[in-house]
């Protein structure tokens, strides 16, 4: 046992996910080429007072950031990331997650003004991927989020307000406005913030059957944020701009620009090529599934590492682009989970688009006799095609994620890899959470290719 796990196991029997998050720093801490990243002193003077409603979120914070800037050259996570000129644009990000949203608008050239996101483990991801002062995050319920915190007011007329609220009492049978649902809250409060706030444009990002509700939620930003707001809305699938993935999404756009939002959905750029589930898992080690149930922190050799150097260049054109050109130094979150014999059996059988009806598996599926209810139990990615939408269910099981070369389920780095995230982001937490942050995320490629069309606008409009 060396100093890491140690400390992470004393932590641990205190505060258990603290212990895991320190665990996790002092790792990246370890590493001598940290040295070379730019310094990160200056995140940690800020009025902690604003961050979080919460004291103990805020200390478990404010302790992990000062580890992190305790080592004096650590920021910029494994390497220098390319400056972007960001032309003075400024956002606000609700319901934030891990970063796929932002980071994909800050490569847009927006700076992050203020972060919302309730989950300590997606927070820290974000933070520790970004150079966001801590100030302008606020980690707690956004019903707490008023003008006497953060300073919202200093935001008003902001460049752009994002987010994805969640809509729990969203249902097509519905006939009740979802501002008036208690369970839609978090979407209320996204609706009161655009009010105070004014932004010049408003972007909302849901799942495909929010559509039915689009009008509703255009007169709810114009009796909230007011009458000029023009509004459109679009299903946009991740493939178009650069993920080998099919993932449509319902996106809408408010402004109260001198533009239609139909003009800044149709300056939304197609990314030039097209990439293939076997092109974004080039190049990772082959590793394993671990062999003994309920060990997510043991790493080794076999099953994978939480962080490890990179044995093999990236050798493609989609890996080079997601890496922005450079050569990936590190391996992040590659890490194998626990899968029973029977399981991996499955896994071995099944050809590439094989499913849970698949002659190859027929004397050993479990659920044979409820195959018209476990079609989808069990699916083998085709590596020559897009892959099916990452989703945050695979914090629960890989089953219709198996690798299509390895008996095994994706990896947590092979699904952010699928989500066009870079492969020095690393994913704070436990490794279910890995998932679930990543399964929720808007793919950065994404979000750029809708961060440009917006920036171009708002460079265009904007007094």
């Amino acid at each position: 046992m060396d100093v890491i796990d140690f400390i992470s196991q004393r932590l641990n029997a205190k505060n258990q996910f603290l212990g895991e998050v320190v665990g996790d720093c002092m790792r990246l801490i370890r590493l001598l080429e940290c040295n070379q990243a730019a310094r990160d002193m200056g995140k940690v003077s800020c009025n902690w007072s604003s961050f979080s409603s919460d004291k103990k979120q805020r200390d478990t914070f404010k302790g992990v950031v000062k580890l992190l800037s305790s080592q004096t050259r650590l920021s910029a996570k494994f390497g220098q990331r390319e400056k972007v000129d960001r032309g003075g644009l400024g956002f606000m990000d609700l319901f934030a997650g891990c970063g796929g949203l932002s980071h994909g608008i800050s490569l847009a050239g927006f700076t992050p003004l203020l972060i919302n996101e309730i989950d300590e483990a997606a927070a820290l991801t974000h933070y520790l991927n970004t150079t966001v002062r801590p100030e302008n995050y606020f980690l707690g319920d956004v019903k707490n989020l008023k003008t006497t915190t953060c300073d919202i007011e200093r935001l008003k007329g902001v460049d752009l307000v994002c987010g994805g609220p969640p809509c729990q009492g969203f249902s097509t049978a519905n006939r009740q406005r979802l501002i008036d649902d208690a369970r839609n809250k978090l979407y209320t409060h996204f609706i009161r913030i655009v009010g105070i706030v004014r932004p010049k444009v408003i972007l909302i990002e849901n799942v495909r059957g929010m559509a039915a509700r689009a009008s509703e939620i255009i007169e709810d930003i114009r009796r909230s944020a007011g009458p000029d707001y023009k509004a459109e809305y679009a299903y946009l699938d991740a493939y178009d701009y650069g993920a080998p993935q099919r993932r449509v999404r319902f996106f809408l756009i408010a402004t109260r620009l001198p533009v239609s939002a139909a003009d800044i959905f149709a300056g939304i750029s197609d990314h030039h090529s097209r990439a293939t589930l076997g092109d974004a898992l080039a190049s990772l080690p082959r590793i394993t599934p671990k062999t003994e149930p309920r060990r997510s922190g043991f790493e080794s050799e076999a099953h994978g590492y939480r962080i490890a150097l990179a044995q093999e260049p990236s050798k493609n054109k989609y890996l080079n682009s997601l890496n922005n050109g450079g050569e990936a130094k590190w391996v992040l979150n590659h890490v194998c989970r626990y899968n029973n014999p029977r399981d991996v059996q499955i896994f071995k059988r099944l050809p590439q688009g094989g499913d849970s009806l698949h002659p190859s598996i027929a004397n050993i599926m479990p659920y044979k006799r409820r195959n018209h209810i476990f079609k989808d139990k069990y699916y083998k990615l085709r590596e020559d095609v897009p892959c099916k939408t990452i989703t945050s269910h695979m914090r629960l099981d890989c089953n219709m994620y198996i690798h299509p070369n390895q008996a095994r389920g994706l990896t947590a780095r092979e699904a952010a890899r699928i989500q066009t995230f870079p492969d020095d982001y690393y994913f704070m937490g436990r490794p279910n959470s890995w998932y679930t942050q990543i399964g929720n995320a808007v793919p950065v490629s994404m979000a750029a290719a809708i961060g440009r069309s917006i920036a171009k606008c708002l460079k265009q409009h904007s007094a």
